[in-house]
C-alpha cells in the first residue's frame, strides 16, 4: 500500500508521462505528415522524428519499469522481464541522447557564424556529418551490450528474489551503472561544448552589430537566442535525468524504501517529457500545427 506522498508523486509521474507521450507522438507525427507531403525527408525532420521515436519508446520502458518494481517487485525479478527493459532502455536512453546531440550540431553548423575553415568545411558537410553521427549510434550499442549489460543482467538472474539486487556487491553494482552511463555522458559533453561555441558565436555577432551601430535584434540573433534556449533547456532536462536516473541506481541498495524510487522516476521523465514541449515551441512548422491543433479541440 502507498502512502499519501507516494501516491502523489506517482500521480504527477503519471501526468508527465501522458504529456510526454502525446507531445513526443505529436513532433514525429507531424514530421512524418511534412514529408509525405513534400516527398522529401530534410536532415532536421529525420533527428526530430527519430528523437521524438526515441523519447516516446523511453517514457513507457520507463512507465512499464516503474509500475512493475512498485506493484510486483517479485514478478520483475522472477523471470526475464528486467533483463527486456534493460535491453530496451539502452536502446531508446542512448538514441535519446544521440539525435538531441545531433540536433544541437544541426544548430550550431547552421546558425554559428565562424570564419575557421575546419568549421567552413564542415558546415559544408553537415548531412554527411550528421548520417556518420546516427550511424555510430548501433556501434555504441554493440560496445554496451557485452560489456556492460550482460554481467549486470547475470547478477540479478542468479538472485532471483526480492532481495537480489541488495545481495548483489554495492561496488560492483555501482562500477557497472557508472560503466553503463559513460557513453551516454560523453555524448552528452559534446551537446556541452556545441552550446558553449553558439554562445560564443553570439557574442562574436552582438559586438560586430554593436560596431556597425545596426539593430541587436537581427534574424542572425534571434536564431542564436532560439538555438541557445533549447541547447540550455536540454542541458537542465538532462542534468534532472541524470539525477534522477541517480536516485533510482541508490534506491536498488534500499528496496522497501518506495518513496526514493518514486521520486527518482519523477525527476527522470521531466526530461523526455518537458523537452518535448520546448521543441514545439522553438520550432515555426511544430508551434503552427500545434495552433491549429489547438482551434480545433476549441471548435
Amino acid at each position: 500500500m502507498l502512502s499519501i506522498v507516494e501516491g502523489l508523486l506517482l500521480f504527477v509521474a503519471v501526468n508527465e508521462s501522458v504529456l510526454g507521450v502525446l507531445g513526443n507522438g505529436f513532433i514525429g507525427l507531424v514530421n512524418c505528415i511534412n514529408c509525405v507531403k513534400n516527398k522529401k525527408i530534410s536532415t532536421l525532420s529525420l533527428i526530430l522524428t527519430g528523437l521524438a521515436s526515441s523519447r516516446f519508446c523511453l517514457i513507457w520502458i520507463i512507465t512499464t519499469d516503474a509500475y512493475v518494481r512498485v506493484f510486483s517487485p517479485d514478478m520483475y525479478l522472477s523471470g526475464n522481464l528486467s533483463q527486456y527493459i534493460a535491453y530496451l532502455w539502452i536502446i531508446m536512453n542512448q538514441s535519446s541522447v544521440w539525435f538531441t546531440t545531433s540536433l544541437s550540431i544541426f544548430y550550431f553548423l547552421k546558425i554559428a557564424n565562424f570564419s575557421h575553415c575546419i568549421f567552413l568545411w564542415l558546415k559544408g558537410h553537415i548531412t554527411e556529418i550528421l548520417l556518420l553521427l546516427m550511424g555510430c549510434l548501433p556501434i555504441s550499442w554493440l560496445f554496451t551490450f557485452p560489456n556492460i549489460t550482460m554481467p549486470f543482467i547475470n547478477n540479478i538472474m542468479k538472485n532471483r528474489s526480492t532481495t537480489g539486487l541488495v545481495t548483489m556487491q554495492k561496488s560492483e553494482y555501482f562500477i557497472n551503472q557508472i560503466l553503463f552511463n559513460l557513453g551516454t555522458f560523453l555524448v552528452f559533453v559534446l551537446c556541452l561544448i556545441t552550446c558553449f561555441l553558439i554562445i560564443t558565436s553570439l557574442w562574436r555577432h552582438n559586438r560586430r552589430m554593436q560596431l556597425n551601430a545596426t539593430g541587436f535584434r537581427d534574424p542572425s540573433t534571434e536564431a542564436h537566442i532560439k538555438a541557445m534556449k533549447i541547447l540550455v533547456s536540454f542541458i537542465i532536462l538532462f542534468i534532472l535525468y541524470f539525477v534522477g536516473t541517480a536516485i533510482q541506481i541508490l534506491s536498488v541498495t534500499v528496496p522497501e524504501n518506495k518513496l526514493l524510487f518514486i521520486f527518482g522516476m519523477t525527476t527522470t521523465i521531466l526530461y523526455p517529457c518537458g523537452h518535448s514541449f520546448i521543441l514545439i515551441l522553438g520550432n515555426s512548422k511544430l508551434n503552427q500545427a500545434s495552433l491549429r491543433v489547438l482551434k480545433l479541440l476549441k471548435c
